[in-house]
């Protein structure tokens, strides 16, 4: 049973920076495809962006690309999101979230972080 637990949320002004970083427990990321998700108050949860098993490919929804990256340190059982450019329409609770190799569904959940984007 893998844990994750999300930290680096909080309250920023539009145009600033936060780090999201997620830590596992109890199983090797190096064996899981990583993902971070969101969810806004009223909406449905969406992607965000996803990191393969080795980390050597990254996938980013056309509404962060170019803004935020998503990064995976196997050694430190980490999987981070470097968000740039905030705007208040990425205020939501972030999620991250492991899939085992070859389950083809995401496994595992974090319980999430508040992200707020002032204007």
């Amino acid at each position: 049973q893998v844990e994750l637990v999300e930290s680096g949320g909080g309250l920023v002004q539009a145009g600033g920076s936060l780090r999201l970083s997620c830590r596992a427990s109890g199983g090797t990321l190096s064996s899981y495809a990583m993902g971070w998700f969101r969810q806004a108050p009223g909406k449905e949860r969406e992607f965000v962006a996803a990191i393969t098993y080795s980390g050597g490919s990254t996938y980013y929804a056309d509404s962060v690309k170019g803004r935020f990256t998503i990064s995976k340190d196997n050694a430190k059982n980490t999987v981070n999101l470097q968000m740039n450019s905030l705007k208040p329409e990425d205020t939501a609770v972030y999620y991250c979230a492991a899939q085992l190799k070859g389950s083809g569904l995401y496994d595992y959940w974090g319980q999430g972080t508040q992200v707020t984007v002032s204007s």
